[in-house]
């Protein structure tokens, strides 16, 4: 059996998503491979090894004094160890891969990612360049253009520049959208309908981030990608987001109050088949591995447009990702193995 470091939490606007995500991973992992070994961070950062009942997690009573002992990961490669910080001594354990189940800042972005390969532990999901990439709104544009894959017109702003964003929203045109460069679970975003609304949207993205994203609208509809591996890409059916009205923000995502996530997506086979490759395409051109969704627009005439990559998607047994692969006949547990997996064979490979 193998010691899986399990990392939730976070110093990040999306703690409670990883709380979420984390317990249903927890409920669904095969014992009978893998050792789990709790390592929460909590909102301040301050990082713990966690003992008590899963239950906590979910209800966010998992920072307490009867189920925490401070720990951080040994960044000594030739130990592969997560010390443990008792009273009087230093435990440590071996940990055969380390998982971070973090959604957004300092879980998505790339810093964990760095973190765990100080230590030389092999990494469940992408590395550290992919997933900052991927976090980087406008970068990850940048590059995706260059591989001759259409993105919507955008510009990034900083304080310096705040007062050409008018500008530019006059030269794009309404309704468009403002966004922190650097976020994830849709905080910060705004649909701008006009210039009214403008100076509320910029404040609310600088919230986020230092530098804010100006897009163009894609009149059309979302569509997702769940895939697996790094040269062998496991890829599950397309999803659809389907709204009835805004866009698709966190209380969506989380709610579905007003719109509905279909699997398949209603387009025909072959529509399908070349949103598939060209998310095979983005994802090997962002440098990910281990998993990811990979999320597009279908604009209005039917062109393919890519949006972003999310390289830690929510991973309750309901969310996009598994649901995504869920429909070409893998379970929950299994989704879960492969993953886990995937780390081995990266460090093999």
């Amino acid at each position: 059996m193998k010691n899986i470091g399990i990392i939730f939490g976070g110093k990040s606007p999306e703690y409670r998503v990883s709380l979420e995500s984390v317990t249903s991973i927890l409920n669904e992992m095969n014992k009978e491979l893998y050792i789990p070994i709790l390592i929460g961070v909590s909102k301040e950062g301050t990082w713990y090894k966690f003992n008590g009942d899963i239950a906590k997690i979910v209800e966010d009573t998992w920072v307490n004094h009867d189920d925490c002992i401070p720990c951080l990961l040994s960044p000594n490669p030739a130990d592969s160890k997560l010390l443990v910080l008792k009273q009087n001594k230093i435990e440590s354990i071996v940990l055969d891969a380390v998982f971070p189940i973090m959604h957004g800042a300092n879980g998505e972005d790339g810093t964990i990612q760095g973190y765990i390969k100080l230590s030389g532990i092999p990494i469940v999901g992408c590395d550290v360049l992919a997933s900052a990439l991927c976090m980087d709104k406008y970068r990850s544009h940048q590059l995706i253009s260059n591989e001759g894959i259409q993105c919507a017109k955008s510009h990034v702003f900083n304080q310096s520049t705040i007062h050409l964003i008018s500008v530019y929203c006059d030269e794009i045109g309404y309704p468009c959208f403002m966004k922190p460069v650097n976020a994830g679970s849709s905080f910060g975003i705004s649909k701008v309908n006009n210039k009214t609304e403008l100076k509320q949207a910029i404040d609310l993205a600088f919230q986020y981030d230092h530098e804010i994203i100006v897009e163009e609208f894609i009149n059309g509809f979302e569509v997702g990608c769940a895939i697996i591996g790094d040269k062998n890409l496991i890829v599950g059916r397309i999803d659809e987001i389907e709204l009835s009205e805004g866009f698709f923000n966190f209380d969506e995502k989380y709610t579905l109050k007003t719109s509905s996530i279909h699997v398949p997506v209603r387009i025909s086979i072959e529509k399908e088949e070349e949103i598939k490759e060209t998310a095979k395409r983005i994802y090997k051109a962002l440098g990910c591995s281990g998993f990811a969704r990979v999320d597009c627009f279908i604009n209005q005439k039917s062109e393919i447009m890519f949006n972003e990559v999310n390289t830690i998607p929510g991973f309750t047994a309901h969310s996009r990702f598994p649901s995504m692969l869920k429909a070409i006949g893998y379970t929950f547990q299994e989704i879960i193995t492969m993953v886990i997996e995937e780390a081995f064979n990266n460090e093999e490979s």
